[in-house]
């Protein structure tokens, strides 16, 4: 008899399911029946028990290759002010690339101590940008307000790497204690801390740890999925239906960039990544 579960963990090719309340190491059945979608953490599904051995993948609502995780609900968009410094550039490929695959972005930035006064009000106007697009907005000293708005939900957190996704889960769940490390001053980039994909249950939702990345790539998408991507460009009217808004005559998205409604950094992003 086949049980259903969900993959929390996968650390080379062991697989630990919870089923109802117990927890499974098990092994994915045939190489062959894996061969077009192999397990991930996040995915549902059925397990003999007994012998400890995944027999199917259920349906998936979402995947992500970077981090491999399906099912997710939301994805925490980990950006740190300074150490390494603020890079809207990835923050917007990563809104993007969530965007497409159908999970919410939400954005948390971090080292707030770390900010000038210039800093905070550039990230005044930041934040009220985000949100005006309906983008939801944290920082790392509103962590009760975090957890809140992550009840039941299955959460994923990206972002580059010593950004604090470990420090930041780890004031989630203080219990945790996921190793972190500063950043490396010869490198100006974070040091990689996680080299295992797992799923943490936190209260009332579960959420994935997984390796930074500082780059991410964007090509293997549309150009209509990169558009749509852009989810403020969406109820604009250009003059011409398939308008890239690059150079076009009528292009609604320029006109609003122009007007100062559209982030220039935005745009910019944009154009960058159609290029791409």
């Amino acid at each position: 008899m086949l049980s259903e579960g969900l993959i929390i963990k996968v650390n080379s090719d062991t697989f630990t399911v919870k089923v109802d309340d117990k927890y499974i190491d098990t092994k994915a059945r045939g190489k062959n029946r894996f061969e077009k979608i192999k397990p991930i953490v996040g995915d549902k599904v059925l397990v003999d028990i007994e012998k400890s051995v995944i027999e199917s993948v259920l349906e998936r609502r979402n995947s992500l290759s970077r981090p491999p995780v399906a099912n997710i609900d939301i994805a925490l968009i980990v950006t740190s002010l300074k150490k390494p410094e603020l890079s809207l550039s990835l923050l917007d490929r990563l809104i993007s690339i969530v965007t497409i695959n159908k999970i919410e972005p939400v954005i948390v930035f971090t080292k707030m101590d770390l900010a000038t006064r210039v800093d905070l009000k550039d990230l005044k106007k930041l934040t009220k940008y985000y949100e005006s697009i309906g983008i939801k907005v944290f920082n790392n000293k509103k962590v009760r307000k975090l957890k809140k708005y992550l009840k039941n939900k299955i959460v994923t957190v990206c972002g580059q790497t010593g950004a604090g996704k470990s420090t930041l889960i780890n004031k989630l769940d203080k219990h945790l204690n996921l190793e972190t490390k500063e950043i490396s001053d010869a490198l100006g980039r974070g040091v990689h801390t996680t080299r295992i994909v797992e799923l943490f249950e936190i209260e009332n939702f579960y959420i994935v740890d997984t390796p930074g990345f500082s780059s991410v790539d964007i090509n293997t998408y549309s150009l209509d999925e990169i558009k749509t991507s852009f989810i403020e460009f969406n109820n604009l009217e250009c003059k011409f239906k398939d308008c890239k808004h690059e150079k076009e005559i009528g292009c609604k998205v320029i006109e609003e960039v122009n007007n100062g409604n559209i982030l220039k950094s935005r745009y910019e992003n944009y154009l960058r990544f159609i290029k791409e």
